[in-house]
């Protein structure tokens, strides 16, 4: 009876590790994941903002240049 304790206790004792060790690496796989969607969604936003900021300069010269041609043809037309 002895015996069959201490086994049932060394076999406990063993599956409390495993299953502690399985949870670390669970959790330690599902913060890389979210760690690789945090990069991704940064990744992409900051790709969105480089467009638009490429877009509002090239407007602004098609703008400015209009006007200025405009201008200049108001003053010396």
């Amino acid at each position: 009876m002895r015996q069959s304790l201490s086994e049932w206790e060394r076999a406990f004792v063993k599956e409390i590790s495993i299953d502690r060790r399985r949870r670390d690496e669970l959790r330690q796989t599902a913060e890389q994941r979210a760690l690789k969607r945090k990069l991704a969604r940064r990744h992409k936003r900051g790709s969105f903002r480089f467009a638009v900021l490429v877009l509002t300069l090239i407007t602004t010269a098609a703008v400015v240049t209009v006007v200025m041609f405009r201008t200049l043809y108001l003053l010396l037309g």
